[in-house]
């Protein structure tokens, strides 16, 4: 039988997701402006520099409380139930239905799959407030700018416009960083209950989250630039994306392949951090609303 996860209730995996997404993206969002303004196709420098850095922030904390309260509940629902099915699918000890790790991978996948419906369109006007784009100097202007752009290029677009462009890659993007990230977190949290023979602390937990994520998110910098790209929508020169393949081709023939690996330092040092406060915050939240419960 698969190992028996721990159970968290919905209502409290969501909201200690929601207080922990909005206390990481409104700390460390000059860092992630920093990180999408050195992918823009216009260089660092054009695209804002060191100039403004929490332009964007009311659009980041809209969306970061609901993405990451979607995002736990599903995950912490998903995890015990996977296991069970697991496990009725194969009561064999030495089988691979033991191994936690596909079991957390998948509730990872199903949590991100849901996260992105928000997260998706709150990236889009967020990338463009990070990198000055035209039209962009409110939030609602750039919100009502992102809908008028019913050009075929994104999920929906007849009805929303730009929002969901841009969403097929940062699921694809965030779904391999949660495969990476989850099942290292959870391992991590495994290991060093193991050494001292109790739960791990919510600093224990801060400090798993922190390796794990920025691990995570060296290994997903391309497809963090090729989001990005997709978001802004065309080249320096105008010329719009066709799709992440055409981003690819064009970036690695106009640009060299270097370019896939920009904004990496930034990223890793954002998720590093956020993946401390982020994990610090939610297992902190989440026992102390299970304590009330």
């Amino acid at each position: 039988m698969s190992a028996q996860e721990r159970h968290t209730p919905f209502l409290a995996s969501l909201l200690a997701g929601g207080l922990a997404g909005i206390s990481v993206d409104l700390t460390l969002f000059p860092i992630d402006t920093l990180k999408t303004r050195s992918q823009s196709p216009h260089g660092f420098l054009a695209a804002g520099g060191f100039r403004q850095v929490y332009r964007g922030v009311r659009a980041a904390a809209a969306g970061s409380a609901p993405s990451a309260a979607l995002f736990f509940g599903t995950y912490e629902t998903m995890k015990p139930v996977i296991a069970e099915l697991r496990g009725a699918a194969d009561d064999d000890e030495d089988s691979s239905s033991n191994n936690p790790a596909l079991t957390h991978m998948t509730a990872a996948s199903i949590g991100e799959a849901a996260a992105c419906l928000v997260r998706g369109p709150t990236e889009m006007v967020k990338s463009k407030m990070q990198t000055n784009a035209v039209g962009s100097s409110t939030l609602s202007s750039t919100l009502k700018m992102v809908v008028s752009e019913k050009d075929g290029r994104g999920f929906g677009s007849g009805v929303f416009g730009g929002l969901y462009r841009g969403y097929g890659i940062t699921l694809m993007r965030e779904v391999p960083f949660a495969f990476i990230q989850f099942p290292m977190y959870e391992r991590f949290k495994i290991e060093w209950e193991k050494m001292q023979g109790h739960d791990t602390s919510p600093l224990q937990a801060a400090t798993c989250g922190s390796f794990a994520g920025g691990i995570a998110g060296a290994v997903t910098t391309p497809l963090d630039v090729i989001k990005t790209r997709l978001m802004l929508g065309s080249d320096k020169a105008g010329v719009p994306y066709k799709g992440a393949r055409d981003v690819v081709e064009r970036l690695v023939n106009e640009e060299g392949s270097s370019v896939l690996l920009k904004g990496l330092q930034p990223r890793v040092m954002w998720i590093s951090i956020g993946g401390f406060v982020f994990f610090g915050a939610y297992e902190s939240y989440r026992s102390m609303l299970m304590s009330e419960s």
